[in-house]
This record gives C-alpha cells, structure tokens and sequence, in this order.
C-alpha cells in the first residue's frame, strides 16, 4: 500500500512540473530569440547561494533561446578595498567622488574580481560567459557627469566635482550582438572610456539601462534588495508607467534610492526598451517567477 502511495505521490510531482512548463510554453514563445538586460547587484553579490541561483537562473535563459546580457555592480566591494587601501570616500547624491586613485581602485574591482567570478559562477552552471567592461570594442562611450548641491546656509547652487564619475553617451552593441549570436552571454562591468581619453566609473543601474535601450531590448530587470515599488501601505504595485511614477514621486510614494532607480526604467523604456522590472534579487529565482508566470514577482514598468 504505501508503494502504491509513494508512485502515486511520484506521479503527482512529475504532473505538477509538466504543467508548470506547459504554463511557461506562452512565454518562451514569446521571449525566443529576443534580449533581456539584468542589472545583478546589492548584497546578493555576496552570497555564494543567491549567487548560484542567479548563474542558473541566466543559463537557462541562453538554453531557452533568450539572450541575456548581464550588467554587474560593486559598490560595496569597492569600499570594502578602498577601506583595506586606507582611501576615504565620499558621496553626492548617491555617487562616489571618485579621484584618479579611486577610479584605478574601481577599475580593478569590477573589471578584475567581479566581473570574472560572476563568469565562473556562470561557466559552473554550464553556460559560456563572456567578460568585458565597457571599455572594449568600443561598447560604451562616456562623458563627466555634473552635479550641482545647494549652500545650506546661503541656498544658492554649486557645481560639485565628483571626478572620474561618468554616465554613458553612446552605446556600439556589436561586441554583445556578436557574442550572443555565437553562443555566450556577455557579463558587462560598469567602467567606460571617454572622448577624452579618461576612465570613468559608471553607476550599474544607469549602465543597464543605456544598453537595454540600444540593444532594443525586451526586458531590463534591475535586481535590488527590496521587493519592487511598495505603495503606502507597503503593498506591492506590479505595474506602473512613467505618469504613475511621477504622480507617486510627488507625493512622496516613492524616495531615496528607489528615484533613481526608477529614473533609469523610464529613460530605458522612453528609448527604446519594452519594459523594465524593479524585484528582489534575494528571492530564489525571481527572475523567472516573472518572466514565466502570470503574476510576476515584481514592478514592471511600460512606456
């Protein structure tokens, strides 16, 4: 009797994921041959676990046709040696001031250590991962950002100098076309080249963003430690557009770091992206609950 329960519980189990990838059948579909951008950063960087979940989830993308292309973060990597060298930082508006010793600093982080784990986690899953700033083949042109900060006392605006801090002016998708067409998955660290011959440090957010826009892409998905945009009452809200941002800005909705955030999701959809998602990258697989399934996992956000 309990052999019999045992196969009959078997049978269930077995029917129960032929019916989540049949449920799933619409949506690869949908998505075959098409590009998603996934901006992975925050504290899940630092979890060997989440980091597993998260090479798997991406190698099952490129298994199912879909191209990703992966855009990593650092912050907290980069303090962490700045810290070790003895290098004080500073922050305006959210953005490192970064000297010419930071910048080298965080061109070795991200370029080095980052951007290579992330491609032997990815390569221990089973998939070809391709390791690149946006310094090669010419992937990502940037320009100085510029930032203005009131006296206190006085209220009168100051320009403020946050150094080798850039933000993408021009984005050559031919390196990533060409290696997911061959079969890899670019994993692209935050760092580009200017005109003017200087390296800049690029905030990850703002970096996916620009290149889901240029790729045209399907899906950018901006993997953060909270569970999307909450409302008030700290509710979910899955579905948003840029009114909606805007009217949820002012009042008061919305603040802190989700702004520029969702900032990015509005620049990247209003250029030519489908879509972007605010959601947790600390939940097992999330990405997927949102790709594939009817109620998501996070905030998506539509032109």
């Amino acid at each position: 009797m309990n052999a019999v329960n045992g196969a009959e519980a078997d049978n269930r189990a077995m029917l129960a994921k032929a019916e989540v990838l049949v449920d799933a059948l619409p949506y690869l579909q949908r998505y075959a041959g098409r590009t998603f951008v996934v901006k992975y950063g925050g504290h899940a960087m630092g979890d060997p676990e989440a980091a597993r979940d998260f090479a798997e989830d991406i190698v099952l993308l490129k298994a199912v046709g879909i191209n990703p292309v992966v855009v990593h973060g650092g912050g907290p990597q980069i303090g962490a040696m700045l810290k070790k060298l003895g290098v004080e930082s500073r922050f305006v508006d959210g953005l490192r001031v970064t000297d010419k010793a930071t910048a080298e600093v965080a061109e070795m982080v991200l370029c080095g250590a980052i951007n290579k784990e992330l491609v032997s986690w990815i390569a221990n899953a089973g998939g070809k991962a391709l390791g690149v700033s946006g310094k090669d083949g010419g992937l990502v042109t940037a320009t100085k950002v510029t930032r203005t900060t009131k006296d206190p006392d006085s209220n009168i605006e100051q320009a403020v100098d946050l150094g080798f801090v850039g933000e993408p002016s021009h984005v050559d998708t031919t390196l990533l076309e060409t290696a997911s067409k061959a079969g890899m998955i670019p994993v692209v660290a935050p760092i580009g080249a200017g005109t003017d011959g200087h390296t800049y440090n690029i905030n990850a957010d703002t970096m996916a963003g620009a290149i889901a826009a240029a790729l045209g892409a399907a899906r950018l998905f901006l993997l953060t430690d909270v569970a999307g945009v909450l409302d008030k009452d700290r509710n979910l809200l899955t579905d948003l557009t840029p009114a909606d941002i805007e009217r949820l800005r002012e009042d008061g909705t919305i603040s802190g770091g989700m702004i520029p955030k969702l900032e990015t999701c509005v620049h990247a959809v209003e250029a030519g992206c489908e879509a972007a998602v605010v959601l947790d990258g600390r939940v097992p697989h999330a990405m997927l609950l949102e790709i594939f399934t009817s109620r998501g996992a996070g905030t998506l956000i539509r032109a």
